[in-house]
């Protein structure tokens, strides 16, 4: 496997990133030492995980697909990860050629990667900022001449509110968007749930202690409630290999549950 080289300023390459640990469980490229050392010891722990990554993967196709098809054609992808085929402007643009798309994410790494997408031509964008402050994200002129929040727009937040704490607010980070949102819009959501099997909580925990990786678990319920405002799409809010699956998958150790939802 090849090995990024090319390091943006302000990246500390001995700090792993979880946007390059989760490029390194869909088998990319993009990641260096420190992520593939701290994605080894989460499938020492964990091996589902990858498994768990790529059922994230296809849970994203299938959503952003189900979104456009009904009508959406504007996305903000938040903490959107480094690129990975289909990107969301890919899958959308199998449905409206002319959908726009924001890819959003604080990391520089992936900073750097999203600015071979913008080589695709006209309203595919790449913002780096901070989705834990939402206001700098909606208030961002890239993001206002792009979005017009008066009619539909997806926004997605895949993985990420699990790297939140409860101290940094998910759910007023969700109301921050929801309340710009117009009706026919949709919220793309998935997160690591506490009803996973124990031990895996708790070595995961132990083992990304410290790092920008650590999650926190929470609760069905709880992650229900990060939906308030939203009707959600069937099946609901499951486990990523169950929405709308083309194959049936095994239960995992850990479980990431994901949901649809729309502004009614």
């Amino acid at each position: 496997m090849a090995e990024l080289t090319r390091v943006p300023v302000g990246v500390d390459p001995s700090v792993p990133s979880s946007a390059r640990v989760y490029d390194y469980l869909l088998d990319g490229k993009d990641n260096f030492e420190i992520d593939r050392a701290l994605a080894a010891r989460l499938l020492e722990v964990a091996p589902d995980t990858r498994l768990v990554a790529k059922a994230s993967r296809r849970f994203l196709v299938s959503a952003v697909r189900h979104m456009a098809e009904s009508g959406v054609r504007q996305f903000l992808d938040l903490g959107a990860g480094i690129p990975t085929s289909p990107s969301v402007h890919e899958i959308a643009r199998e449905i409206h050629p002319d959908a726009r798309v924001a890819y959003v994410d604080y990391d520089p790494v992936v900073k750097l990667h999203n600015e071979v997408i913008l080589s695709v031509g006209k309203d595919v964008i790449s913002l780096q900022a901070d989705v834990r402050d939402p206001g700098s994200i909606i208030g961002a002129p890239e993001i206002t001449e792009l979005v017009d929040f008066s009619e539909p727009v997806g926004v997605l937040l895949l993985g990420v509110l699990h790297f939140v704490t409860d101290a940094e607010d998910p759910a007023g980070i969700v109301r921050a968007f929801r309340d710009r949102m117009a009706p026919g819009s949709h919220l793309l959501l998935s997160h690591a749930m506490a009803e996973s099997a124990p031990e895996a909580v708790a070595q995961l925990k132990a083992t990304t202690a410290g790092s920008p990786a650590q999650p926190t678990f929470r609760t069905h319920d709880q992650v229900l409630a990060l939906f308030d405002g939203f009707d959600l799409v069937e099946p609901g809010l499951v486990p990523v290999q169950d929405w709308r699956p083309d194959l049936e998958e095994p239960s995992t150790k850990l479980r990431v549950e994901g949901g649809l939802g729309r502004r009614s």
